[in-house]
């Protein structure tokens, strides 16, 4: 027992413990979300959110002690991201037909995210940073830092609103469109891509492969418009 304690006070003090406990916990929710039938409920990126915070709390573990070996698999969200770049590839002569067409509904799907958002806390009285913050919420939570920042938010905040965006969305989108009758992946995908970024893009991914392909085209698109457009917005409106 006396041997078990110190190797876990020497692993939980090391980057080898953030590395370990981050793919042995997704490891064991994917499995059980592949045995529940990928069921929408059961996201296994939130489930692992949650069990790493239970262990974080259980054993003490600051969270800088975790993440300089969480970091590893961290730096891998930018090649994840290009990799997204693929299915596009091979959808590029129908994606290229209907641009038109995808480029005027990620602006209509962009200005209703982020103007739905902000009217509804202009109505909760919210003060105007926390505004400014929530602006960007279906912009992948990187992008949607720089542009809170840019516009006057909280950076921090803008990261919190985005990452439950996304997992709202991956969580309610299924129930939502088999009630509103859309049926086709590349719809599907689209508006999930649209609304809710990396993390729906990825539930899309695991759904349908056409249905991934146009969550991505969603996602690029909306951190290209919001990082062009929401600065020049706010600037004309606080001019």
């Amino acid at each position: 027992m006396a041997e078990f304690v110190e190797l876990w006070v020497y692993l939980s003090s090391t980057p080898l413990f953030g590395l370990s406990a981050t793919l042995a916990v997704y490891v064991l929710v994917h499995a059980a979300y592949d045995r529940l039938g990928r069921a929408p409920w059961a996201n296994p990126v939130l489930w692992s959110v949650v069990a790493l915070a239970a262990i974080l709390l259980a054993t003490r573990t600051p969270y800088p002690t975790y993440f300089a070996g969480a970091q590893f698999v961290h730096v891998l969200l930018g090649p994840a991201v290009v990799a997204l770049a693929w299915p596009l590839w091979l959808r590029r002569a129908e994606i290229r037909r209907r641009g038109p067409a995808l480029l005027a509904a990620a602006l209509a799907g962009g200005a209703a995210a982020g103007g739905s958002a902000v009217a509804l806390g202009w109505a909760l009285g919210l003060p105007p940073e926390v505004l400014r913050s929530l602006a960007p919420k279906s912009v992948t939570a990187p992008v949607a830092m720089g542009i809170a920042e840019r516009i006057g938010g909280v950076p921090a905040l803008a990261a919190v609103m985005a990452v439950l965006t996304g997992m709202v969305g991956a969580l309610s989108a299924k129930y939502l469109f088999d009630r509103l009758g859309v049926g086709a992946w590349a719809v599907r995908g689209f508006a999930l891509g649209t609304a809710s970024h990396g993390i729906g893009a990825a539930r899309a991914l695991q759904v349908d492969p056409d249905a991934g392909a146009y969550a991505g085209i969603a996602l690029g698109l909306q951190v290209l418009l919001a990082s062009l457009l929401m600065p020049l917005v706010a600037r004309w409106i606080a001019g």
